[in-house]
């Protein structure tokens, strides 16, 4: 039996770089397992927290994933400059075990991992991004994946988030500061 108290303690909100190209979160999500897959793997849930794009249920294929950041929280924030309101990046599945892991090209240098793990009524996400080639990427994916699973947790809690590009504008300065001290 997990103790949840235990195991909230345990899961820490900030990115660890386990080693210098590996970023990995974990989120303790509202279950059931099968719901969290559905968040991962449908587009359409998929686009509320993270991007759209219909993923294949076979590995080998690619698929596109389409952000419209803008239109994840109302009222969005402000966009940085340097930011498009759409972006668009070619991705294929490397490895589906439904409902428990899913990997998934990164572009054309870097992979991401999702691992589920039941815990009680709860769901751990494990996220691991693999091969950031440089700093600018550790952080970029650092600050992204951190509010865009922060999405994920409010949306699978039914909860009000905070505007999405104040928010990462405020993570990307606390990972710039963890990054270059660290």
């Amino acid at each position: 039996m997990t103790d949840t108290a235990t195991l909230d303690a345990s899961v820490e909100s900030f990115a660890r770089w386990s080693e210098p190209l590996s970023l990995t979160l974990q989120r303790l999500l509202p279950g059931p397992i099968e719901r969290c897959w559905s968040y991962l793997t449908d587009s359409d849930l998929r686009r509320q927290w993270l991007a759209a794009g219909v993923m294949p249920d076979r590995t080998g294929v690619p698929f596109d994933l389409v952000w419209r950041n803008d239109e994840l929280t109302n009222p969005p924030g402000q966009r940085p400059e340097g930011f498009s309101a759409e972006h668009r990046m070619e991705s294929r599945v490397l490895a589906l075990e439904p409902p428990r892991r899913l990997v998934i090209a990164w572009g054309t240098a870097s992979e991401v991992e999702f691992t589920l793990e039941p815990k009680g009524d709860r769901v751990l996400l494990t996220l691991e991004h693999r091969r950031a080639p440089d700093a600018a990427m550790r952080l970029k994916v650092s600050a992204g994946w951190h509010i865009h699973l922060d999405l994920l947790a409010d949306r699978l809690a039914g909860a009000d988030s905070l505007p999405f590009w104040d928010r990462w504008a405020g993570l990307h300065a606390a990972y710039q500061d963890r990054l270059t001290s660290g």
